[in-house]
C-alpha cells in the first residue's frame, strides 16, 4: 500500500507536461500561419503595386505618345491656316471644326486624372483630326490652282513651308514662326506745340509711325522676338540709316537682306500682342510716291502694308 500512494502524485504532472508542449505546438503552428500568411500578403501588395505602377507607366507614355502627336497635328494646322487665311471663305467652317476637335483633345491631356479610356478616345480624336487636316490641305491646294492673285513672294514662302511638312521638328520651327496682321503705316506731321496730325502730303511728314499686330501663336516659345522692317521708297530702294540702327538681316533662302529697322517684342506664347509702333525718322524730306513696308521673323517675309504720300 505505501508503495501505491508514492506513485500517484506523478500522473498529474505529466498530464500537464503534454498539455504544455501541445500549447507550444499550437503556439508554434499559429506563428508559422501568421509569418506565412504575412509573406503572402505582402507578396500580394507587392504584386499590386507593380500592376498598378505598370498601368501608370503605361498611362503616362500614351499621354506622351499622344501629346507628342497632338502637338505636331496642331503645329500643320496651324501652318497651313496661318499661310491660307484669305484664300476662300469656304475654309472657315473647316477650321472652325478643327479648332473644336482640337479644344476637345486638349481638355482631355491637361486632364491629370484621364483614364486609359478617355486617352484611348483621345488617340481617336487625334485621328479625325488628321483626316480633317488632310481634307483641309487637299481643299488648300485646289484653292490655290484657282487661284491667280496670289504674288509670288506668297507662294515662295508657300513652298518653303511645304517643303518641311515631312518632318515634325520642321513644322514646329516653321509654326514657331510669327504672323503679322492689321499693318499700316502713317505719315505724321508734327505741329510746333508737339500735336500729332497725320497727313498724306510728303513735304509735310515728320515722322512714318508703323503700326501692327503679332498674331497669336500655340508654338513659338515666350521671349523677345525680332522684327525686322524693310521700308521701301518710291525709288524701289530700301531706307537705310544709321541713327535708326539699320542694317543686314538673313532671309529663309541664305539671302542677305537689309532692313531699315528691327523691333524687339516680348512675346507670351499663345498670346496676341496688338498696336506694336516703330517710328521712322529722317533728316531730309520725304519723297512723293508710294511707301511699301515689308516685316519679317525668322528670316520669313510675315506681313506687308504701304501707304502714298503726295
Amino acid at each position: 500500500m505505501s508503495q501505491t500512494n508514492a506513485t500517484t502524485p506523478q500522473q498529474p504532472q505529466k498530464s500537464n507536461s503534454i498539455i504544455y508542449w501541445v500549447f507550444i505546438l499550437i503556439l508554434l503552428a499559429g506563428c508559422v500561419y501568421l509569418f506565412m500568411s504575412k509573406n503572402k500578403m505582402a507578396e500580394e501588395n507587392d504584386m499590386a503595386m507593380k500592376q498598378k505602377q505598370q498601368q501608370l507607366d503605361s498611362v503616362k507614355t500614351d499621354r506622351a505618345s499622344l501629346q507628342s502627336d497632338f502637338d505636331a497635328a496642331s503645329a500643320k494646322i496651324d501652318q497651313l491656316t496661318t499661310a491660307n487665311a484669305k484664300l476662300d471663305s469656304a475654309l472657315q467652317g473647316d477650321k472652325e471644326s478643327m479648332v473644336k476637335l482640337r479644344n476637345q483633345i486638349s481638355a482631355v491631356l491637361h486632364n491629370s486624372k484621364a483614364t486609359k479610356q478617355e486617352l484611348a478616345q483621345a488617340r481617336e480624336m487625334i485621328n479625325s483630326l488628321n483626316d480633317k487636316t488632310k481634307q483641309y490641305e487637299a481643299r488648300i491646294a485646289e484653292l490655290e490652282k484657282e487661284n491667280t492673285v496670289l504674288t509670288g513672294q506668297n507662294k515662295t514662302l508657300t513652298k518653303e513651308r511645304d517643303s518641311t511638312i515631312t518632318q515634325n521638328t520642321a513644322i514646329k520651327k516653321l509654326a514657331s514662326v510669327l504672323t503679322c496682321s492689321n499693318i499700316r503705316m502713317e505719315p505724321i506731321h508734327v505741329k510746333r506745340n508737339g500735336k500729332e496730325k497725320e497727313t498724306t502730303k510728303a513735304k509735310k511728314v515728320d515722322v512714318l509711325r508703323i503700326i501692327f499686330d503679332v498674331d497669336e501663336n500655340r508654338i513659338a516659345e515666350s521671349g523677345t522676338k525680332q522684327i525686322y522692317v524693310r521700308i521701301i521708297a518710291p525709288d524701289a530702294n530700301v531706307m537705310t540709316s544709321a541713327a535708326n540702327g539699320s542694317g543686314m538681316f538673313t532671309a529663309g533662302r541664305g539671302d542677305q537682306l537689309s532692313f531699315s529697322v528691327v523691333k524687339g517684342v516680348p512675346l507670351t506664347q499663345g498670346q496676341p500682342l496688338k498696336n506694336i509702333m516703330i517710328d521712322w525718322k529722317q533728316d531730309g524730306d520725304y519723297a512723293k510716291g508710294n511707301y511699301t513696308i515689308e516685316l519679317y521673323n525668322e528670316g520669313f517675309k510675315v506681313g506687308s502694308g504701304a501707304v502714298t504720300m503726295k
